[in-house]
């Protein structure tokens, strides 16, 4: 998967990962992915819910021991 930008929420609990996903979504263009690394397991439901209510896709969502992945395509 051909990722244009990565954040690292590592660390960070709700809402602070979906904010700075968000902010980064801004800054890029139409099509664009983002790969966000969270270890809040909550981040699941919240990046699910986050792509539905902002009409961004969501790709690819995978748990890697203790981190969750979350793939966004900028709409």
């Amino acid at each position: 998967m051909d990722v244009q930008r990565e954040i690292d929420t590592r660390g960070l609990n709700c809402p602070l990962p979906i904010l700075k996903a968000k902010k980064a979504l801004a800054d890029m263009l139409s099509g664009e992915l983002l790969r966000v690394v969270a270890t809040d397991p909550s981040s699941m439901r919240d990046f699910q819910a986050f792509a539905r209510q902002t009409g961004n896709e969501l790709v690819q969502q995978e748990t890697a021991g203790t981190e969750f992945i979350h793939v966004l395509r900028r709409r």
